[in-house]
Order: C-alpha cells, then sequence, then structure tokens
C-alpha cells in the first residue's frame, strides 16, 4: 500500500478515535461548557476533514475532474461556514472557547500521530 494512502487511512480513523476519546474524558472531567466544546469542535473539524477529501476525491478522479476554482470554491464555503458555527456556538455561550480548541485540534493530533508513526517506520526500517 501506497504511504499517502496508508497515511490518509490512518489519519481517517484516528481522528474519529481521538474524538470519541476527548469527548468521552471531556464529559467525564470537565465541566459540561468545556465538554460540550470539546464534542462539538471535534465533531466540527472531523466532518470537515472527511468533507475535503471527499471533495479533493471526487474533483481529482477521471472522468469528471473539477476545475480548480470549483474546489477552492467549496473549501470557502466550508470554511465560512465553520466560522458562522464557531461564532454561534461561542456567542451564545453554548461551549467554552479553551473545550472548543481542545475539539479542533483532534485532526492534528492525529496527523502529528501518523507523521510520527511513518517517522518511527523509517527509523527501524533504516536500522535493520
Amino acid at each position: 500500500m501506497e504511504i499517502q494512502q496508508r497515511l490518509l487511512i490512518f489519519v481517517t480513523r484516528t481522528n474519529w478515535i481521538l474524538f470519541v476519546a476527548a469527548s468521552i474524558v471531556g464529559f467525564l472531567l470537565l465541566p459540561a461548557n468545556y465538554a460540550r466544546g470539546v464534542l462539538f469542535g471535534g465533531l466540527l473539524v472531523t466532518v470537515n476533514f472527511h468533507l475535503l477529501a471527499w471533495t479533493l476525491r471526487t474533483a481529482l478522479t477521471p472522468p469528471h475532474l473539477s476545475s480548480h476554482n470549483v474546489v477552492i470554491a467549496k473549501y470557502f464555503l466550508r470554511f465560512i461556514g465553520s466560522g458562522f458555527i464557531i461564532f454561534v456556538l461561542i456567542a451564545g455561550h453554548i461551549v467554552h472557547p479553551v473545550g472548543l480548541i481542545i475539539g479542533l485540534s483532534v485532526v492534528v493530533f492525529s496527523i502529528m500521530l501518523a507523521t510520527l508513526r511513518e517517522f518511527t517506520k523509517l527509523i527501524f526500517k533504516e536500522a535493520v
């Protein structure tokens, strides 16, 4: 399996695992508004990641290649929608901003884990 495909599968699965784990830990250990922030932030970023992957996959798969303008427009619409959702969550005092930032970091953590995993594979492969 190619490294790009392996990384995508790992990041996609790890997103959901970290999202569920962070949400459970948040509801067990944090006040309700922090826990809701972790839940909504993690859900928002994970869904956005899947939508971006789907947009790129459909745009770059022949025979229906899309214009780069269409891909960028979809990206900006998703970005504006996410910004609006974040604004409503914070302005309505539904979530605490710190909890929201923790939730929004789920994809970053999964990408860092994927990078560390591939880096250790590379080091141990060269050491043998």
